[in-house]
C-alpha cells in the first residue's frame, strides 16, 4: 500500500508545494493531495518520477519511511530554528528546513545505535551559560562578553588561533552540516527536543572567514537563546536576537586580551589594509576586526565610520584580500563516525541504502551534504560477494 506520509515529508524537505510538485509529475495539485492523503495510490509510472525526483528506491512509497523508525516525534522544534538571515523566513521555509534537520537527526541516530559518541561538554556548556545569565547582574553587552570567554575556554580553543574551530565545536558534541540553503540565509541552528545541537551552514561558495563567522554566530544562539520562539519574534525583535548573536561571535572569535596585543602593530587603524596580517592570523574578516576594534574602543565612531568607508571604496565589502587564500574549514564529524563504522563493518553501506533507507547515494548527499564519492568508497565491490556484515554494539567513537 502506498504510504502517502512518505512522499509528504520527501516534499515538504525539498521546499515543494503541492502544485510545485504537480507541475513536475505533469498532473493535478488534487492527484498529489489525494496520493498524500491515500484516497489513491499513484500508477507505477508516477512513483517511477517520484523515485527519481527524490533519489529514493520505489519501495521507500510501500514501507515506513526513516523518520518514522528513527526519530522520535516532533523531535524537531520548528520555532526554535535560529537563522543567520537578514530577512524573517517565511513559514514554508522554516518547514523544509525543520524536516530536512529531521532527516538529519535520523540519520545520526542510524549510527547512534551502535556507535557511542563522546560526551556532550557543549550541553554542560550551555547549562552553564544559563544559570550564569539567571543570576547575573551586569549588563547584557558585559554578560555575552563573558558567555564568549566561558565558550572559547570550554571548547579548548587556543587563545591566539581560531585554526581548529569547527573541530573543536563539532568536538563538543554539535552536529555541523552543509547543505544548499538559499542566497538569504547563510546559516541556521538549533536544539533538538532530545538536546542534541545542530548548525548547518550553507553551501555556497563563502570565504572561509564568513564561514568561520557564521559558526560563531550560531554558537551564540545556541548559547544566549536557547528555546527562544524565534518563529513568533517581530521584525525589531528578530534583529536585537541577531545583534546578540553578532556580539558574541566578535568577541568569541577575537579574545580581548590577545587582540588588544595583536593591535598594537596596527599602525593606521582606519586603513583596513593594516589589518590583513591579523586577518590571517584569526581567520577573520577585515569587517569583523574593524567592528570589534570599535567594541573595544580602539576605534572610536569617527574612526569605525571611516574605516568602514574605507572598505567599501576599495570594493572590500563584497570580496577582502585573502578570500581565495585561506582555507575553509568543512565538517568531519560525521565523516569520521561513519568511516569508523563502515570499516569495522559495524554498517553496510549497500544494506543501509537498499534496506534501510531505501534510497540512492545521491539521497544522502543532499541529506547530509558530504560528497557523493565520499560514500562511493565504501560500495561493495561484486568481488566482495562473500563478505558478511557484521554487528558491533556500544562502539565508542572519539576525537583526539
Amino acid at each position: 500500500m502506498f504510504i502517502g506520509e512518505n512522499l509528504t515529508n520527501l516534499r515538504i524537505m525539498h521546499g515543494y508545494s503541492r502544485k510545485q510538485l504537480s507541475e513536475i509529475l505533469g498532473i493535478t495539485e488534487q492527484a498529489v493531495w489525494q496520493y498524500e492523503n491515500q484516497y489513491t495510490s499513484p500508477k507505477m509510472k508516477i512513483v517511477n518520477d517520484l523515485k527519481s525526483i527524490f533519489n529514493v528506491k520505489s519501495r521507500y512509497f510501500y514501507k515506513k519511511d526513516v523518520l518514522s523508525r528513527y526519530v522520535k516525534a516532533e523531535n524537531i522544534p520548528l520555532m526554535n530554528i535560529a537563522y543567520r538571515s537578514k530577512v524573517i523566513n517565511v513559514i514554508s521555509k522554516t518547514q523544509s528546513e525543520a524536516k530536512h534537520v529531521q532527516f538529519l537527526d535520523s540519520f545520526v541516530n542510524y549510527f547512534a545505535a551502535k556507535i557511542n559518541f563522546p560526551t556532550q561538554k557543549i550541553i554542560q556548556l550551555r547549562n552553564n551559560v544559563i544559570e550564569f545569565l539567571n543570576t547575573a547582574d551586569q549588563d547584557r553587552q558585559t554578560q555575552i562578553t563573558h558567555v564568549a570567554k566561558m565558550a572559547r575556554h570550554a571548547l579548548d580553543l587556543d587563545e591566539n588561533t581560531n585554526d581548529e574551530l569547527m573541530f573543536a565545536m563539532e568536538k563538543s558534541g554539535i552536529f555541523i552540516f552543509e547543505k544548499a540553503i538559499g542566497e538569504e540565509i547563510d546559516a541556521y541552528s538549533l536544539w533538538t527536543k532530545q538536546e542534541r545541537p545542530f548548525i548547518i551552514l550553507g553551501n555556497l561558495k563563502r570565504s572561509a572567514v564568513r564561514r568561520n563567522f557564521d559558526l560563531a554566530h550560531e554558537l551564540g544562539h545556541l548559547l544566549l537563546h536557547y528555546r527562544v520562539e524565534f518563529t513568533n519574534l517581530d521584525r525589531n525583535e528578530h534583529k536585537a536576537f541577531e545583534k546578540e548573536a553578532n556580539q558574541f561571535a566578535g568577541a568569541f572569535l577575537l579574545p580581548e586580551k590577545a587582540f588588544l596585543t595583536d593591535l598594537q602593530t596596527v599602525e593606521r587603524i582606519t586603513n583596513p589594509d593594516a589589518y590583513i596580517d591579523l586577518k590571517k592570523k584569526w581567520k577573520t574578516s577585515l569587517q569583523v576586526l574593524g567592528y570589534r576594534a570599535a567594541n573595544l574602543g580602539i576605534l572610536d565612531e569617527k574612526n569605525h565610520r571611516n574605516f568602514y568607508a574605507a572598505l567599501h571604496r576599495k570594493g572590500y565589502l563584497k570580496r577582502e584580500p585573502m578570500d581565495e587564500t585561506i582555507s575553509i574549514q568543512r565538517p568531519q564529524k560525521m565523516k569520521s563516525i561513519m568511516d569508523l563504522g563502515f570499516k569495522k563493518r559495524i554498517f553496510n553501506l549497500q544494506q543501509m541504502l537498499n534496506n534501510d533507507w531505501m534510497a540512492d547515494v545521491q539521497f544522502l548527499h543532499q541529506i547530509t551534504g558530504i560528497d557523493a564519492n565520499f560514500f562511493d568508497r565504501y560500495m561493495m565491490k561484486k568481488k566482495d560477494f562473500e563478505l558478511t556484515h557484521v554487528s558491533e554494539s556500544h562502539t565508542s567513537y572519539s576525537t583526539k
